[in-house]
């Protein structure tokens, strides 16, 4: 699985032309598409990996890939200063009737799958929760992980900022749409909630399966009251077995159809496809 070692907190990235520019052969410029894509910061190393691998093929694209979140995303791609959103979540029926009455035909690309993973410190001695109990961790109502079977410690929960696209999945499939605590520390990009939970022995959090490293644990969750315990992996988000699976989307207006196209059909491709395996989610087909 591709290991994430950065967890800058800005996670904008200008990914240069590999093999593009001015073309050798007759002096003129590269036809390929300029494209920013902004959003998710589950999509983002793989729009990063997807956007490396298609500028190395297609003379003269440039491709401006930034995080920040599914929700800043989208807005972005209302007020039309990004040419695609990256998501974590479907959109709201609010943001869909926002996009209506600007005449925007929104198109959604499915890219691939992901496994929510609920992390620890690897010293914890928990290795299993189920929904019930997570999300009385991150409503505030269990504090102490001896109520979950742990040490006698303070849970410290982290989660994504509410602009987070896994920020409102986690609330709606883990928390049964319950608020989170005002205890609950937000962390402004995915990579920060490895970074502080794997210098954290209380700590747990939740993040995309492409982004899991050695330095945290994931845990194995139950949605049957404890009876089976499955832990994230691409093999139980394929086959559903995992239950806090979800889709990851690309978001366009139409009338950018032929600008993003080729980059669309490239991450589609049985080489895109290859390169979502290669992140840690699971592919579409």
């Amino acid at each position: 699985m591709f290991k994430h070692l950065s967890f800058l907190l800005a996670t904008a990235l200008l990914l240069a032309s590999c093999g593009g520019g001015t073309s050798e052969t007759d002096g003129t410029a590269g036809a390929g598409p300029v494209l920013s894509v902004k959003g998710s910061d589950t999509v983002l190393p793989l729009t990063q990996k997807e956007a490396e691998e298609f500028m190395k093929q297609v003379t003269g694209a440039s491709i401006t890939v930034v995080g920040g979140g599914s929700g800043t995303g989208i807005t972005a791609l209302m007020d039309g200063s990004t040419d695609i959103c990256m998501s974590s979540r479907d959109m709201k029926v609010s943001e869909r009737m926002s996009f209506t009455e600007k005449n925007m035909d929104i198109k959604e690309v499915v890219v691939g799958f992901d496994a929510i993973s609920v992390i620890v410190h690897p010293d914890n001695p928990v290795s299993q929760l189920t929904r019930e109990q997570m999300e009385g961790i991150f409503t505030g109502a269990i504090t102490n992980w001896k109520e979950v079977g742990g040490n006698d410690a303070q849970i410290i929960a982290y989660s994504r900022e509410s602009s987070s696209g896994t920020y409102e999945f986690f609330k709606e499939h883990v928390m049964a749409k319950k608020n989170y605590a005002s205890t609950v520390l937000n962390m402004p990009a995915t990579g920060a909630i490895v970074q502080s939970v794997s210098q954290t022995t209380g700590a747990i959090g939740y993040i995309g399966l492409g982004y899991m490293t050695p330095s945290v644990k994931a845990l194995a969750v139950s949605y049957d009251g404890g009876q089976q315990f499955v832990a994230p992996s691409v093999e139980g988000a394929k086959d559903k077995s995992y239950p806090i699976a979800r889709p990851l989307y690309y978001f366009y207006d139409a009338t950018k159809q032929d600008q993003v196209a080729g980059f669309v059909d490239f991450i589609l491709s049985d080489e895109g496809q290859k390169h979502v395996a290669e992140i840690g989610y699971v592919p579409v087909n």
